[in-house]
């Protein structure tokens, strides 16, 4: 918990919104050192009961809600900088995370607790990424903060958590004409992460292999590595392409 209060360098000034408070551990530690929390708890009984677990303070709000679906602007303000700090439920975490990260207003940074395995594809370098390494990596600086082995909890989970630290970029990480675009390619070309890239972008892109072939050479890519393997200025170059050559609708790619 110590990691993850320091990883956030919270301030007197600072807004937090903490998902997932449960018991309210973490929560007792963000009332003491940020101007205000407001935590989203899922579960009725313990949203109820946070409050009085850990003596009323005056700068918590407790909402009972689903993350996922929670209308962020209501709840925090349109304009208002804020942080998010949380150790969130393993189920919901890639979802949590994807769309603070795409929805405004976004937080400033994020610093959140998490299974291993998904702190691992948040922070893959190329040769290990996966489509939630360039979700995540598009719009913020993802750095790992350390590894939570089981028995730091009570009682122990079956898997190893890590902590993340996710600073919010002001503009995304490399510049792309039209981010759903790009985003189509990506999905695309992890929709077969065994196969090679230029089979795979055929099959997700439902584009006929000659077209692709000249997809990817247009934007200066090896159509026998795989997706895992580039980087997101590489995605961005066959995003801009694909976006050049379906605005001409050229045959087969459409």
């Amino acid at each position: 918990m110590l990691r993850i209060l320091a990883a956030a360098k919270l301030t007197p000034q600072d807004l937090v919104l903490e998902i997932g408070p449960g018991r309210g551990v973490l929560t007792r530690e963000l009332v003491a050192q940020a101007a205000q929390v407001v935590a989203v708890e899922m579960d009725p009984q313990l949203a109820d009961s946070l409050p009085a677990r850990i003596g009323h303070p005056s700068n918590l709000t407790t909402v009972q809600g689903d993350a996922r679906k929670i209308d962020i602007p209501s709840l925090l303000g349109v304009d208002k900088p804020y942080k998010l700090v949380a150790n969130l439920p393993y189920y919901a975490a890639n979802p949590i995370v994807r769309r603070f990260l795409e929805t405004e207003p976004k937080p400033s940074l994020l610093v959140v607790m998490l299974q291993q395995e998904v702190a691992q594809a948040m922070v893959a370098h190329p040769g290990q990424m996966s489509l939630l390494s360039v979700a995540t990596q598009f719009h913020a600086v993802a750095s790992r903060v350390c590894t939570v082995p089981p028995r730091s909890f009570h009682p122990p989970p079956a898997v190893t958590s890590a902590v993340v630290r996710l600073d919010v970029r002001d503009r995304p990480a490399v510049d792309v004409r039209d981010e759903g675009i790009f985003f189509d390619v990506v999905r695309a070309g992890f929709s077969a992460r065994r196969k090679q890239l230029h089979n795979a972008l055929a099959q997700g892109l439902k584009a006929d292999r000659e077209a692709v072939t000249r997809l990817l050479a247009d934007a200066d890519i090896d159509g026998m590595r795989r997706a895992q393997t580039l980087s997101l200025e590489e995605w961005a170059r066959i995003s801009e392409v694909w976006g050049e050559q379906s605005s001409l609708e050229s045959p087969g790619l459409r």
